[in-house]
């Protein structure tokens, strides 16, 4: 507010001086028009032609300067409310008032001024209602994953755990049925039960796997997929080792891609492969960044039934939109090997923190 008054004030000066000067060059032009018609008495003396110069000076330039003032003060009085009101729109405050400007452009444009506070309000407004929009479509869309998340976990528990305990159930009762008649099938029959509780546990644990987060939660990579691995050695009977470039910085859409595709990756592993070895590596290459997963387990065959119960259609999305590349080496009995790589471009290149 101090330098628009600075800047009225100089208007009011500026005026003023203005005014002073137009006054002196007015009385100048009278002073030799009258003096060429011979109106005007020659003095008597200098003495008094310095008086009347004084005297002339004193009142042609306080004439002057009063209607400088008075004119600029008219001036300023209406501008003032157009200067505050206009930082009161830099602070983003919309508190219109009428504008009694009168009918000329100072009016005109407190006119302008008012329409333009209405329509920058408008804007707000609407950017406003759209923001609390986006974050009610977020949390719907997250509410909807969760949801989705759980329709799926009990799909999941239905058709593999479920379907295992059950199993395990009936056989128990036949074990309780045939422990006297035969010892042998007895034996058999509790084997069988060890095996689908082994089973049973398998998924059970694959699926809690997928109960953690699914992204990062502003961890990097490398810290994000230690943690996980740790967590899984210290629940299964599986050799997990890792290897893990610390010094890879990605952009946080590429991280948590690649964070997942290990959840499911190790998902797969623990319900299918029977494995006693995992490892996992994720190293920085010239070419980018290649992410390896491998394990001794049973291995599979690369048909399209395969493709879709191992969950390895959902990896190769997520492989597609962020432009990398995945190769799956597998056999039955000779384990399973997922490498991934991943151009970096300069822009998913993010700075160590």
């Amino acid at each position: 507010m101090d330098g628009y008054k600075r800047r009225l004030t100089n208007m009011i000066w500026r005026s003023m001086a203005e005014s002073i000067i137009f006054s002196f060059f007015v009385f100048g032009a009278i002073i030799y028009f009258m003096n060429s018609r011979n109106l005007i008495t020659p003095f008597t003396s200098w003495q008094e032609g310095v008086q009347f110069v004084f005297m002339a000076i004193v009142i042609i330039g306080g004439i002057g300067a009063g209607y400088g003032y008075w004119n600029s003060s008219r001036i300023t009085r209406r501008l003032e409310p157009l200067m505050e009101t206009m930082i009161l729109l830099e602070k983003g405050t919309f508190a219109r008032e009428g504008f009694q400007n009168g009918e000329d452009e100072i009016g005109r444009l407190g006119e302008q001024l008012g329409r333009i506070m209405k329509r920058w309000e408008e804007q707000v407004t609407s950017l406003q209602r759209l923001s609390n929009n986006n974050a009610e479509l977020a949390e719907k869309a997250k509410l909807s994953a969760v949801i989705e998340e759980r329709q799926r976990l009990a799909r999941e528990l239905h058709d593999a755990v479920s379907q295992q305990l059950f199993a395990i159930s009936m056989t128990a009762t036949a074990v309780g049925r045939t422990l006297d008649k035969d010892f042998e099938k007895a034996k058999r029959q509790i084997h069988l039960i060890e095996e689908m509780a082994s089973v049973a546990q398998s998924e059970m644990r694959a699926l809690l796997l997928h109960l953690r987060p699914i992204h990062l939660e502003g961890k990097r990579l490398s810290e994000g997929l230690v943690e996980l691995l740790k967590e899984l050695a210290a629940k299964v009977p599986m050799a997990i080792t890792w290897d893990m470039d610390e010094e890879i910085r990605l952009n946080k859409g590429i991280e948590d891609h690649l964070f997942r595709i290990v959840q499911e990756a190790l998902s797969n592993a623990l319900r299918h492969s029977k494995a006693n070895k995992l490892e996992v590596k994720l190293l920085h290459r010239a070419d980018g960044v290649r992410l390896a997963i491998r394990d001794d387990g049973v291995g599979f065959e690369l048909d399209a039934k395969k493709l879709t119960s191992y969950g390895i259609v959902s990896m190769k999305e997520r492989v597609n939109e962020i432009g990398g590349s995945v190769d799956i080496i597998t056999a039955p009995d000779r384990g399973t090997r997922i490498e991934i790589r991943v151009p970096i471009l300069a822009a998913d290149i993010v700075e160590g923190v």
